[in-house]
């Protein structure tokens, strides 16, 4: 299984310089899990970049894969992995929903680099 953060899919949608490295996983639907935390940072930054209208198609777009909502276990086991590798609370709920579902994190997330299970690309430009 694959899971794009909402960096990932922000560079994907905007066909930033690393869309192609976050592409072949979001076009792999049936491989895409996508945190519930992802959808809410996409429609809010596209609500500040793009209108209403186009948010909504990119999130559209984020549910044809299967959406994982933020339950209370998952919740917990985020607040675990926050604490102990201090990462901030979507990082941290990002990264439990994909050790929960076994899943590959792919990010240009710096506070990701060197966490095992996740596919590292640095930002460009």
């Amino acid at each position: 299984m694959n899971l794009v953060d909402s960096c990932g899919w922000l560079e994907y949608f905007a066909d930033g310089p690393n869309a192609r490295f976050f592409a072949a996983h979001v076009e792999n639907t049936a491989r895409l899990i996508v945190p519930t935390i992802c959808i809410y940072e996409v429609f809010r930054r596209l609500l500040q970049q793009v209108d209403r209208s186009a948010a909504l198609e990119a999130i559209a777009v984020m549910q044809q894969g299967r959406v994982v909502p933020l339950t209370s276990v998952l919740a917990m086991d985020a607040a675990t992995i926050g604490q102990e590798m201090s990462l901030p609370m979507a990082d941290s709920v990002i990264l439990a929903t994909a050790r929960d579902n076994d899943a590959v994190v792919w990010t240009q997330d710096g506070d990701f680099q060197f966490v095992d299970g996740v596919r590292y690309i640095p930002r460009k430009g």
